[in-house]
């Protein structure tokens, strides 16, 4: 009987932490990513959205579960998400969809289409939409962070920001359990903040002056390219800050407490844990 979990992106900011949690309980893993990176307990295996055509079936050998995300870099979501949704689908696979907060709102949204797709579809699922995380303070803003600014075209706008170990275990309790099915849950951190509120956190951890620099779209674009980011991916990261700038993303649910049991972490504790390197000089 199929009763493998397949976790798209094992090796990646909230992946890594999701197949630890899922193997931690006893479960079966397949950890997919582009270069089948060993995971210890878990069977590794190569994916790339890119180049899935005729890849997607054997993937789903032998699981019953899947963890479905779409790693950064990627404009075309629904192009790629939907084929290994459909693919899913067809053979009854449980999917639990690692969404974006706020997608619900417009159904054009390409994600918002793999949501419905789902949704639909009579399969068992779990949708997941996580506000922005946490990490990001590390994986993408660290650079700005080295040199004493965070620049981002967020205005004055909040953000519920999450730990991403807070999205794997709430993506952990939908597929070890049917409790949550054919259910969907914005996860969100505990309190809502600026970027201007985390600069000065951050800079009073790390003992250094920490300033915000709102941007315009155009200006952050620009400095994306210049940093090697290509020009339509630079523009689609200055899109999903309008959501922030018009206060969609304040929101703060208390839906990773339903799903885990647990409070969510709060900035102030996450920035404590990674103290080392957001001080770091580069």
């Amino acid at each position: 009987m199929s009763q493998k979990i397949l976790v798209l992106g094992a090796n990646g900011t909230v992946g890594k932490h999701l197949v630890a949690e899922l193997l931690a309980r006893g479960e079966q893993v397949k950890a997919a990513s582009r270069n089948a990176t060993p995971m210890e307990g878990a069977e590794a295996v190569a994916f790339d959205f890119t180049t899935a055509t005729g890849a997607i079936e054997p993937l789903l050998d032998g699981v019953d579960r899947l963890f479905l995300m779409l790693p950064t870099g990627y404009v075309n979501s629904y192009e790629l998400l939907a084929p290994v949704a459909q693919a899913a689908i067809d053979r009854g696979i449980k999917v639990v969809f690692q969404s974006v907060l706020g997608v619900d709102a417009d159904d054009s949204i390409p994600y918002r289409q793999v949501e419905l797709m789902l949704i639909n579809s009579g399969v068992a699922s779990v949708v997941l939409r996580p506000n922005w995380f946490m990490d990001n303070f590390v994986n993408f803003w660290l650079p700005g962070i080295q040199h004493d600014v965070i620049a981002v075209p967020a205005a004055e706008g909040q953000s519920s920001f999450i730990d991403a170990r807070d999205i794997a275990a709430s993506a952990t309790a939908a597929l070890t359990s049917s409790a949550f099915d054919n259910q969907q849950f914005n996860l969100t951190g505990p309190q809502a903040m600026g970027y201007a509120d985390a600069a000065e956190l951050i800079g009073e951890a790390i003992g250094r002056s920490l300033a915000y620099q709102p941007l315009s779209d155009d200006d952050f674009i620009a400095m994306l390219t210049q940093a090697g980011v290509p020009a339509d991916y630079a523009g689609f990261l200055a899109s999903i800050f309008a959501p922030v700038r018009m206060g969609w993303t304040a929101a703060v649910s208390d839906a990773v407490e339903q799903l885990t049991g647990n409070a969510p972490r709060t900035l102030e504790a996450w920035i404590a844990e990674h103290q080392a390197v957001l001080a770091s000089q580069g």
